[in-house]
């Protein structure tokens, strides 16, 4: 399987488990991508910093190097790297955690080899339509200013800091202002995953960014339609 540049896909599996390594390195490598494990956090961080990987797969409980702070660090040196965290940590505070560190998505073990491949080609997709897709520079809603380029974001010209998942989710609702969004969709579209309706992370991010852009002004930007999901909107 060939990536957007023409390059055989590399993936990176940063796994201390051998049997879920090897059983992930050889189900890839029978769909045509090329994979290398990595066994700890340490070597996982060197070997994504080095190696100009297509994707990562991590887990979370690693020595070395635990994989929320792995994330971190790759997020912040290679900022269009997707990142798939693998864990059996699957509560609602521990996908927050893992977002918020930076994971484009979050697949619970055990899992079926199918839906992570499914995650996976869907990962390069995006990351190959936004390579080739010029995008907005600067959105504008109301007295709420979003510039892309410098991801900074001020409402009323006061600057609000927010995590890179609130950015990202505040960037979709803001390009979608004026239409209501489900919760499959924010998962899809901006989690790049499969709503789980099992936990509540969505609702969690959208009062987090409640708290963040609008606690602090009369008019209220972003509003819940109850039953059917949030719009983003002035008044």
């Amino acid at each position: 399987m060939e990536n957007d540049t023409g390059h055989q896909t590399n993936i990176l599996i940063i796994e201390d488990e051998e049997r879920v390594a090897s059983l992930i390195k050889k189900g890839l490598e029978e769909l045509g991508l090329s994979a290398t494990i990595a066994p700890d956090g340490t070597e996982g961080r060197r070997l994504a910093l080095n190696n100009g990987f297509d994707l990562v797969i991590t887990d979370i409980l690693l020595p070395g190097l635990n994989g929320v702070d792995l994330c971190r660090e790759l997020r912040q040196e290679l900022p269009d790297l997707p990142i798939i965290m693998l864990t059996a940590l699957g509560t609602t505070d521990d996908k927050v955690e893992g977002f918020d560190a930076g994971a484009n998505d979050y697949l619970v073990k055990p899992f079926d080899f199918r839906e992570l491949y499914v995650r996976i080609r869907e990962l390069l997709k995006r990351k190959a339509n936004r390579n080739q897709t010029g995008e907005k520079k600067l959105l504008k809603v109301a007295d709420l200013e979003m510039d892309l380029k410098t991801r900074i974001v001020q409402r009323n010209k006061k600057e609000i800091n927010l995590t890179r998942k609130e950015f990202r989710l505040l960037e979709y609702m803001m390009i979608n202002k004026g239409r209501v969004l489900s919760r499959a969709e924010i998962a899809e579209n901006v989690w790049e995953t499969s709503f789980d309706t099992g936990t509540n992370f969505i609702d969690v991010y959208i009062n987090y960014l409640r708290r963040k852009v609008d606690k602090e002004h009369g008019v209220k930007l972003i509003h819940t339609r109850p039953g059917v999901g949030f719009i983003f909107k002035e008044g």
